[in-house]
């Protein structure tokens, strides 16, 4: 048995919509005539993605990715692998790649590496939130929804131990004491 954790809103669902309602906006301004391909980072990014090509209203097409770095518990693992790779040739396409969060920056700095040596015609990233006090890899974040204190967060498609996806708010797991 699961003990009860205590949760705090940090961001409501209409705080969120209008983070990705922004979010869509500056994309659909660089993106018009460019057909890009969105990668998503799975897991914690599918609602976030849903909810943001509903609203971008421009021609595109969808990938996913999964990369593993976290292991169970709240802390990164360190090490990084591909999971799941893209299966589309991306060289010379316009990619955009879709995060739910830039923590350490371990992850997406190791992940626009792998993909540049596609040779895409232009990469980008999109991360909903960023957790500037974790950061220990600089990455350029070219669009970005929100960003967290150094709290572990949960919500809006982000997970703990695959608990907690379906809240539609973004929140931060309080420590217990």
């Amino acid at each position: 048995m699961r003990s009860e954790v205590k949760l705090s809103v940090l961001f409501t669902s209409e705080q969120i919509a209008a983070a990705v309602s922004r979010l869509a906006a500056e994309i659909r301004r660089d993106y018009l005539g460019k057909n890009p391909i969105l990668i998503a980072v799975l897991k914690g990014s599918f609602v976030f993605l849903a909810d943001l090509i509903r609203q971008l209203n421009l021609p595109l097409e969808i990938e996913f990715a999964q990369l593993s770095s976290y292991g169970r518990g709240r802390e990164s693992a360190g090490k990084i692998k591909v999971v799941q790779d893209v299966r589309s040739d991306i060289k010379g396409r316009h990619v955009l790649v879709i995060e739910d969060i830039i923590d350490t920056g371990f992850t997406a700095a190791f992940f626009l590496d792998y993909l540049g040596k596609k040779k895409p015609a232009s990469l980008k990233l999109c991360s909903l939130t960023d957790k500037p006090s974790r950061t220990q890899v600089k990455v350029n974040i070219d669009y970005l929804g929100l960003t967290v204190p150094d709290k572990f967060i949960v919500g809006y498609g982000i997970d703990w131990d695959e608990r907690f996806r379906y809240l539609p708010d973004i929140c931060a797991i309080e420590d217990e004491g």
